[in-house]
């Protein structure tokens, strides 16, 4: 590991991300990947310093991890996905000797736990209950019309039902009927449950040092579960001064002294502003990717320079870009999932390979094969990315891939 500054931090990423990896390679920190067994071979083809371990279950061994980390000199772990959080905090409760840091983390992973702690500091969120059977989501969804004043016969205002602990869009699902309670298995529970919200849904990135907002992004949704694209269009980023004060509530709240925040919110017609849920760890849909695209700085090393308690001033004064005014342009991507059942190969549409914002994309082949159907949001098959001048341009486009066919 060449270049590597022995004055700066060393950290423990927790979790396998070719794109993360290659990241901090070329960063000036030293590191130590956490992750599978699996790719244990990988990283030593390719001298990645790594260290197998299986994040299935939190158990004691968290900290028999912390000790080893703790003893190879490590100063602070990163968590990449949702299953590593709650060891990333057991695990800094450890180096950085603060017990408060794993029961901080329980709270980004429990969605019931941490919609309480926004609701005990003031933050608004809509109503929200757990479930632990079929039987409280009937009851939920009843109540919730009943006080909507829904007459017999009216078509009942949705719910959302959404696993305790995945994350973004695994195991949410929008349920409006007794059919569609019956379609949860078991497994499924205990979850959370949550009033629909109308309104402009839409994400934001913020990375935490010192207990301050050093960059924030607003992430468009076209819609949740579809596609993404950054910087928002100028209508969203008006919002941007309210939204970067409900930030600093989230950090009292939360009580962040460090790291990377990925929240959700609701603006209704009135402009109020609701709090979905929050995540301590990277986007999905390859949200970070597309900042590196649209800013030129990459994401995955500005959680480093966050994370790292030994991070100078001075690049951290310097690190992040002007948020919007430094954007070269405005990057998305759109997640497919086939509109067919039966499907026998990948064909990108003509207008959508052809159109001038149309950049790449990583769908795989497929042979003939019958198309699974698709249970809540889903998972999608690849992203078709995008690059232009004009937001709205970019919405639009975004907004229309859906009607196509990317598997035929």
């Amino acid at each position: 590991m060449t270049g590597k500054d022995p004055n700066k931090g060393y950290v423990a990423i927790l979790g396998w991300s070719l794109n993360a990896i290659d990241a901090i390679d070329r960063f000036d920190r030293r590191y130590v990947i956490v992750a599978p067994k699996w790719a244990e071979d990988y990283a030593e083809k390719n001298d990645i310093p790594f260290i197998p371990w299986d994040f299935e279950r939190l158990n004691e061994r968290s900290f028999e991890l912390a000790e080893r980390l703790k003893e190879e000199g490590v100063d602070v772990a990163i968590p990449l996905f949702e299953e590593t959080v709650e060891w990333a905090g057991a695990i800094n409760a450890v180096l950085t000797g603060n017990p408060r840091l794993h029961g901080q983390s329980l709270l980004f992973r429990d969605k019931s736990l941490m919609k309480r702690r926004a609701q005990l500091a003031g933050i608004r969120v809509g109503i929200f209950e757990e479930a632990h059977d079929r039987q409280d989501v009937f009851r939920f969804l009843r109540r919730v019309n009943q006080t909507l004043l829904k007459l017999d016969g009216d078509p009942n205002d949705p719910i959302h039902f959404k696993a305790f602990d995945k994350a973004g869009c695994l195991g949410h699902r929008v349920i409006r009927t007794g059919d569609d309670i019956e379609t949860i298995s078991d497994d499924e529970f205990p979850a959370l449950l949550e009033s629909h919200l109308d309104g402009w849904e839409f994400a934001v990135e913020a990375w935490i040092k010192d207990r301050k907002i050093q960059f924030l992004n607003i992430s468009e949704y076209v819609p949740l579960g579809y596609s993404v694209f950054v910087p928002a269009t100028p209508e969203l980023e008006a919002y941007r001064e309210k939204i970067t004060r409900e930030i600093e509530k989230l950090i009292e709240a939360f009580d962040i002294d460090f790291g990377f925040i990925h929240p959700e919110y609701f603006v209704t017609n009135d402009g109020t502003m609701y709090f979905g849920e929050v995540a301590y760890r990277p986007p999905g849909f390859n949200a970070f990717e597309l900042m590196e695209r649209a800013y030129g700085f990459n994401a995955y090393q500005a959680l480093v320079v966050v994370f790292d308690p030994k991070t100078p001033k001075e690049e951290l004064e310097s690190f992040f870009p002007a948020p919007v005014k430094g954007a070269k342009g405005h990057a998305g991507c759109f997640g497919v999932y086939p509109r067919r059942r039966v499907i026998s190969e990948l064909q990108i549409p003509e207008e959508t390979e052809n159109d001038p914002y149309f950049e790449s994309h990583e769908l795989l082949p497929v042979g003939e094969t019958k198309v699974p159907k698709r249970t809540a949001f889903g998972t999608h098959w690849g992203l078709v990315y995008f690059f232009g001048d004009d937001p709205h341009r970019m919405r639009d486009l975004l907004k229309a891939q859906e009607e196509r066919d990317f598997y035929v």
